[in-house]
């Protein structure tokens, strides 16, 4: 609805004052109060505003203070200079738009469920002799949506992932950021104007192995349309895959005869490997054994049984296998086993000790031998000594002489 001021004769006095009150002036959306523009000769009433500013989906206040009012009409128009108040009487038939204060001081709608198309400038406007009016910016914010996630190729251990963020609606443009383990990633952001709203993008590589599987990496959204200190955040678990690993575990240490020995063979790997395979070297298993996927019992074992168990699976990255050695043993042949063990000590011992005893007799004989050759040797010597000198003697002073030399 559009105000006809020719309905108005006694308020428009000029057609060029009439004409100026269809000017539309563009303003920035700044919280600060607007003085009036009168629009001829003053009589001291003015109409002041303020720009609003209001996230899509919030509501906002556009108020009209109003100084020196004498009665005389209030016109509030939209950004398409539609009338939707006249004198507090609603004109426009948008339920979205409510009256919520008209006074001598201020005129106050409420504007619920706010869109983009009701941005712009909306005017207060006096008319008196001298027509004031004043325009209220209505900015509208569009906050960013949880933002969209998705991996480029799959993720293989010891290669590099690709992660892509998009929010495709917000108001301003939204600035991205990656989080891993608390720590900031840094992405390449880039963005698009599409109307009144942009489209943001953000990417982001790292190498990763298969501890990283599972981790969560997380990618957050922010502006100004939302309040202080909140932002969007969307969560992406990885999925690493990586080639199987196989470990086998057994139900008890010892097994004996006629025990149960259960068997697991625990596998991780992703893809998990769906088939499980047992065998036993370069035999085939047991009739009595019963392979079921990651296990394998073992029922009544008897020394048959023994040999090297192996479980073995695979995917498509990889393969792996596991080995167990069984030995069953015989409760009797462990009892005897048992018994035996103090003769065997006691034997050794006394081995031992025949040993020694040997030795000792063994280097007495040798020490004997010893000393009686040393005393036929020097009684033979003795033998010898007294022949010389019975010559000497009897061979006169030669002899002497040779005796004095010998016993020197």
């Amino acid at each position: 609805m559009h105000l006809n001021m020719s309905m108005f004769p006694h308020l428009c006095k000029h057609r060029a004052s009439c004409a100026n009150t269809h000017r539309h002036t563009q303003l920035n959306a700044i919280s600060e109060t607007l003085p009036s523009v009168s629009l001829g000769s003053g009589a001291g009433q003015e109409v002041q505003t303020e720009n609003v500013t209001v996230a899509e989906g919030g509501v906002a206040e556009i108020t009209c203070r109003l100084h020196q009012y004498d009665g005389s009409i209030v016109v509030i128009q939209n950004p398409a200079r539609q009338t939707l108040f006249f004198n507090g009487t609603r004109a426009l038939k948008d339920e979205r738009f409510q009256l919520e204060e008209f006074s001598p001081r201020r005129v106050r709608i409420r504007l619920s469920d706010a869109r983009l198309e009701d941005e712009g400038g909306y005017f207060c406007q006096l008319y008196t002799e001298d027509t004031h009016h004043q325009i209220a910016t209505l900015t509208v914010l569009v906050a960013p949506e949880n933002p969209v996630v998705e991996v480029r190729e799959q993720a293989v251990e010891g290669g590099e992932v690709e992660l892509s963020c998009l929010v495709p609606r917000s108001r301003p443009a939204a600035v991205l950021r990656w989080y891993r383990d608390r720590k900031e990633l840094k992405g390449v952001s880039s963005g698009q104007e599409n109307g009144k709203v942009w489209s943001v993008a953000s990417t982001v590589r790292f190498r990763v192995d298969r501890k990283d599987d599972g981790d969560i990496v997380i990618c957050e959204a922010q502006n100004q349309a939302l309040p202080s200190g909140h932002s969007k955040q969307t969560q992406y678990v990885l999925d690493v895959q990586y080639s199987p690993t196989a470990r086998i575990h057994a139900s008890q240490a010892v097994v004996r005869e006629g025990d149960t020995l259960v068997l697991t063979c625990a596998v991780t790997g992703n893809p998990r490997p769906s088939q499980i395979r047992w065998n036993r070297g370069n035999e085939s298993l047991p009739e009595r054994a019963e392979a079921v996927g990651e296990t394998l019992t073992l029922p009544g074992l008897v020394s048959a049984d023994n040999g090297t168990y192996t479980c073995e699976a695979a995917n498509k990255h990889g393969h792996a296998r596991a080995l167990y050695v069984l030995v069953v043993y015989d409760p009797g042949a462990v009892v005897e086993a048992q018994t035996s063990v103090p003769y065997a000590i006691v034997g050794g011992i006394l081995a031992l000790l025949v040993f020694l005893i040997i030795c000792v007799l063994v280097g007495m004989v040798w020490c004997s031998v010893r000393q009686k050759g040393s005393y036929l040797t020097h009684e033979a010597s003795g033998l010898d000594e007294q022949g010389e000198a019975r010559e000497a003697f009897l061979n006169g002073s030669d002899g002497h002489k040779r005796k004095e030399e010998f016993f020197i």
